[in-house]
């Protein structure tokens, strides 16, 4: 068992709490098949670009790059995020930091958490990996995309309101919890390098058979896998985490 990084130093009143999809992130990540998958995939002294989409506290990307050696096989392994919420950048840069500090003979090298919307503010086809723990959970609407005047500054004192709607940001999905998930799916063809791979969590209501078709019809190339899963719950998989890459 590999050791979570630390977040004791995060304000979840506005931003997303560790919780057990994110656990199942790690669980997933550090598993025997997909180290086996990552290592395989890029071997040959290659320098992957792993991105996570959405870190919030930074526990995932954290624990990516702190464990970069036992996960990709090498070190040389270059991590980063994005994420709407200044906020959770901040928290995600300090989060990574710590950890790899904490784990300096095994760690990648992190680049930084960049605010922006989804995958805007990167260029295309570079990543290799990508991670999104999405807005999942099925609500009436979205919350609006923020713009500059949305998001207080850094150095100001949010208000409630402004807590609640940078929460909301990380758990509304609207309908079918997909909308953002949509998004992203939708950009993966642009962003992902040639040998890039996606790690997707999805829930029960999410309809995962569904965004299963919808990916395999992207082309004959497009595969996907059921890599995690939380168990079931009246035959559902209540949680589960879908890897898609192209051969």
């Amino acid at each position: 068992m590999l050791p979570t990084p630390d977040t004791s130093h995060v304000a979840y009143e506005r931003i997303y709490e560790p919780a057990e999809d994110s656990f199942l992130l790690l669980d997933t990540l550090s598993s025997a098949t997909e180290t086996a998958f990552l290592q395989k995939r890029f071997g040959d002294d290659y320098v992957p670009l792993v991105v996570e989409i959405g870190p919030g506290s930074g526990v995932v990307i954290a624990f990516v790059n702190a464990h970069a050696q036992l996960l990709f096989g090498s070190r040389n392994v270059l991590t980063a995020a994005v994420d709407v919420n200044g906020y959770a950048c901040k928290a995600t840069g300090e989060t990574t930091k710590k950890a790899a500090s904490e784990n300096a003979a095994t760690c990648g090298r992190y680049l930084d958490a960049f605010q922006g919307d989804l995958v805007t503010p990167l260029k295309d086809r570079l990543v290799d990996v990508l991670i999104f723990n999405p807005p999942y959970v099925p609500t009436p609407e979205l919350p609006r995309q923020p713009g500059p005047a949305d998001l207080p500054g850094l150095d100001a004192k949010p208000t409630f309101d402004d807590d609640s709607y940078m929460l909301s940001l990380s758990y509304a999905g609207g309908k079918d919890g997909m909308e953002t998930t949509d998004r992203l799916i939708n950009s993966l063809p642009q962003v992902l390098s040639s040998r890039g791979c996606a790690y997707i969590l999805l829930c029960a209501q999410n309809n995962p058979d569904r965004v299963r078709e919808r990916i395999r019809a992207l082309g004959e190339a497009w595969n996907v896998e059921t890599v995690g899963s939380s168990g079931k719950k009246a035959g559902w998989e209540r949680l589960q985490i879908i890897r898609i890459w192209v051969e």
